[in-house]
């Protein structure tokens, strides 16, 4: 596919997933244009990225749901695709503030899809989640698993599919293509971008990172009495430079008259406990985290991790980054990340 001059709109580009998945877009001769209303994300990743890029970034500092503003920047640029990653993004959060996850999640989707259609948008890739299978009976899981949600905000993703899955029937023009990832992890090998959360963070390795750099006085395990091998929840951990790339491959196959949209689970098919993932920071980096036990967290499940077997064949990806070089890159954005801060 010849993707020079291609504008692909990225919503949330400058967030954790977002702004790799700009750097593999423009990795491949893509022209991703930025939207992003930097609630959840850094401006200076901007400058960030053009370093890492050697390019200038195309970005407008405007939300979703601003579709007066988005018109102008449609109007503007040819756009051949839109990559939806700007949402709230925490199982926690989301049980405290539903409205908050419904407004914004649901409300910014819509937006999208309004823009997508006026301006006969040919490729639509949503970022989902593995949050649709709820609570799982059967491990791994694949996409014809049974579809729930555990908390407001995979109720957000499921309902979200449902909604493109109804809007492709009207609008068969644009071609969907719902990714449900894992447990998103690693930061890119330059180690100046990474998982950078506002405040106290909702995921493990920051978390893990942070305490290791002293910024939390100790890291909870929430729950010790689960029915794993070590009594501690299992995730799917995938690299974020992977993840990233599975991004623009859906986008180069989005254009196929098949099944539409198309549904791919993005994961390694591998789990991992919390506390394997502890001991193999301190085996990778030699630091010892201060960590303690404390009560399972709601909307947290057990277990799970995918099937990788129909991404792997349709979409010709599959991971290649371990958890290792995922930790390893972590802990270098971190001590990174620290010294920028401290600076300004």
């Amino acid at each position: 596919m010849n993707t020079e001059k291609k504008h692909i709109l990225v919503t949330g580009g400058a967030g954790y997933i977002g702004s790799h998945t700009v750097v593999a877009l423009i990795e491949k001769g893509y022209t991703p244009i930025i939207i992003d209303d930097f609630r959840n994300s850094n401006k200076d990743v901007i400058l960030r990225l053009e370093k890492i890029t050697n390019s200038e970034i195309i970005y407008f500092n405007v939300a979703c749901q601003d579709t007066f503003r988005l018109k102008g920047v449609f109007s503007q640029f040819p756009i051949e695709g839109i990559i939806h990653f700007a949402a709230d993004k925490a199982v926690g959060e989301s049980m405290e503030k539903p409205l908050m996850y419904f407004d914004n999640n649901f409300g910014s989707l819509i937006s999208m899809l309004e823009l997508a259609k006026e301006f006969e948008v040919k490729s639509f890739v949503f970022s989902s989640s593995c949050t649709v299978y709820g609570d799982p009976k059967q491990i791994p899981v694949n996409e014809q698993s049974p579809v729930s949600y555990n908390s407001p905000y995979g109720f957000t993703k499921k309902v979200s599919e449902e909604m493109i899955e109804q809007f492709v029937k009207s609008c068969p023009i644009v071609k969907a293509t719902l990714l449900r990832y894992f447990n998103p992890v690693g930061a890119h090998e330059s180690g100046t971008i990474g998982e950078e959360p506002d405040g106290k963070p909702n995921n493990l390795l920051p978390f893990i990172t942070q305490t290791a750099a002293g910024v939390r006085d100790e890291l909870t395990v929430f729950g010790k009495d689960y029915d794993t091998p070590d009594g501690t929840c299992i995730r799917d951990y995938i690299h974020v430079v992977d993840l990233a790339e599975a991004h623009v491959a859906a986008l180069e196959m989005s254009d196929s008259n098949e099944v539409n949209p198309k549904v791919f689970n993005v994961g390694t098919g591998k789990g991992t406990s919390v506390l394997e993932m502890i001991k193999a920071f301190e085996k990778i980096t030699g630091k010892e985290l201060p960590y303690k036990f404390g009560p399972r967290r709601d909307g947290d499940i057990k277990e799970i991790f995918a099937n990788t077997d129909k991404v792997n064949k349709e979409l010709k990806w599959t991971s290649r980054k371990t958890i290792e070089e995922a930790i390893s890159s972590s802990w270098t954005f971190e001590q990174y990340i620290r010294e920028l801060r401290k600076e300004a």
